[in-house]
């Protein structure tokens, strides 16, 4: 096995959500959205450390949704910045400096399978930084919005693909990327979008439906469902 340490960017308001509450504390089968995304790596042997980075107001409330959870001398919490990247880059500083490997995951993938992990990582170690991701099965059209717009072109799905999380590189590669990012951290949506900026490799692995990202109430509701 290969210890790594997990992020989980937390520091999101819910603001698509828009249920008045933070997604990460709803009920799901009995337990919140967060513990069971956590209780996914917690289970783990080579889970070796869980950085949490949230706002410090809301911490609180994250360790009491955490339940037990919050006992697990691996789990710390630290403190979320202004946008996904930097909370990443404030819990990559938190991790502790002798894991090699990082695993990012969304808080608000509660689903995340053991064999997704599992074979996401086989293919970081094989290929240096590996991303779980499903095909495009829409139609995509590009446009200039706002619309209505006219359409410039058809852009073919066969070679485009949805990302998932954990997505996970080398410590030292994603500090890096970090330094050398050419542009603001807050407009970066993917975390292996900073080490395609610093000339590395990043490889693709089966990801899985199931692995929905909970953003609206209708996304919990199916995340039930599949529970």
């Amino acid at each position: 096995m290969t210890p790594f340490a997990v992020i989980f960017p937390a520091a999101g308001r819910s603001v698509r959500y828009g249920a008045g509450r933070s997604k990460l504390l709803e009920d799901l089968g009995g337990k919140s959205v967060l513990r069971r995304a956590v209780e996914a790596f917690a289970c783990r042997q080579d889970a070796s450390a869980i950085v949490i980075a949230a706002p410090p107001d809301d911490i609180a409330s994250l360790k009491e949704a955490l339940g037990e959870l919050t006992g697990d001398r691996r789990v710390k919490f630290c403190a979320g910045g202004a946008c996904r990247a930097e909370s990443v880059r404030n819990a990559l500083r938190e991790a502790p400096k002798d894991l090699d490997w990082i695993a990012v995951h969304d808080a608000a993938r509660p689903l995340v399978s053991q064999g997704l992990i599992t074979r996401t990582m086989e293919a970081a170690r094989e290929h240096g930084a590996a991303v779980p991701a499903t095909p495009v099965a829409l139609t995509i059209k590009q446009a200039v919005g706002p619309l209505p717009a006219k359409v410039v072109r058809t852009v073919p799905r066969h070679e485009l693909w949805a990302m998932q999380t954990p997505q996970i590189m080398r410590r030292a590669e994603l500090l890096v990327a970090f330094e050398t990012c050419p542009i603001p951290l807050d407009q970066v949506t993917d975390d292996a979008q900073l080490l395609e900026w610093s000339g590395k490799p990043v490889w693709l692995a089966e990801g899985e439906e199931r692995n929905l990202k909970i953003t609206t109430p209708a996304d919990l509701q199916i995340a039930r469902m599949l529970l």
